[in-house]
Order: structure tokens, then C-alpha cells, then sequence
């Protein structure tokens, strides 16, 4: 099984962007807990950042036939993007967006996700185990389908 795990913009900050909301810990260290969660239950993880809307979407496309399952931190682009979404479903994956704070106790205009309409599930507020979720629902999910 081959997960895509896509972080959008500001998320190469983690760390450093206000460690009160977001941890103290790096989207290196994310990456690698990911990464060995992954190696245990012998899933492949690709992992993949960017700060623009539209490298997103290519690389959501890319995923197209290479790639079982996507997990994906659209960020800012959560509240804004309808493009990201519009990608998802073209590509027909299962998808599990996560946020790492709690998206629903923020400010009112990040309470609105465009982007979970094309998931099969949306965690938010769990932090970096969040993405051990997504792992595990996805894992869940594809074995069954």
C-alpha cells in the first residue's frame, strides 16, 4: 500500500510558526514518525509540501494510479480552495484531510472546510497523531474495498 502525505502552506514552519497552537515539533520530525508508523505496518509513505495551491494540485494528480490512498494538511487553503477538492475527486482516491489544531475551536472563517467534502474522513485537533489516524483509516478502509 503507497499513502501520498501532502502538508500545505506555512507547515514547513512547523516549529518555529507559533508553537502554542501548532507543537514545537518540525515537519522533519512529523515526517519521519510518519514514515516509521508507515515501515511497521509495511505501508509506503511519499511525502510532500508546498506553499502553492497550484503545486498541490499537480501533485494530487500525480497521485493518479501510483498512489493508494492520500492524507492531506491543505492548511490555509482548507477555507479557500476549491480547486484542491476539485483534484481529489478527480483522482478518485480515498482521501483523510487533517488538521493539526482543532479547526472547529479557531477563528469562524477557519471552521469552514472545502476541502473535506472530497475526504472520507476529516481530524482535526489531535497534532501529529492525527496523521497516525488517517494512516490507520485508510489502511482500514483500502483493505476492505
Amino acid at each position: 500500500m503507497k499513502l501520498l502525505i501532502i502538508n500545505g502552506p506555512n507547515l514547513n514552519m512547523l516549529g518555529v510558526r507559533e508553537p502554542e497552537i501548532y507543537g514545537s515539533g518540525t515537519l522533519a520530525e512529523l515526517e519521519k514518525l510518519i514514515s516509521d508508523y508507515c515501515g511497521r505496518k509495511n505501508i509506503t509513505a511519499e511525502f510532500y509540501q508546498s506553499n502553492h495551491e497550484g503545486d498541490i494540485v499537480d501533485s494530487i494528480q500525480s497521485a493518479y494510479k501510483k498512489a493508494d490512498g492520500i492524507i492531506i494538511n491543505p492548511a490555509a487553503y482548507t477555507h479557500t480552495s476549491i480547486a484542491i477538492p476539485d483534484a481529489l475527486k478527480a483522482v478518485g482516491l480515498p482521501a483523510v484531510e487533517v488538521h493539526i489544531s482543532d479547526i472547529s475551536a479557531r477563528e469562524p472563517y477557519r471552521r469552514i472546510s472545502y476541502v473535506s467534502s472530497a475526504c472520507v474522513a476529516t481530524i482535526s485537533g489531535r497534532h501529529f497523531s492525527g496523521y497516525l489516524d488517517a494512516v490507520d483509516i485508510l489502511e482500514s478502509r483500502l483493505k476492505f474495498s
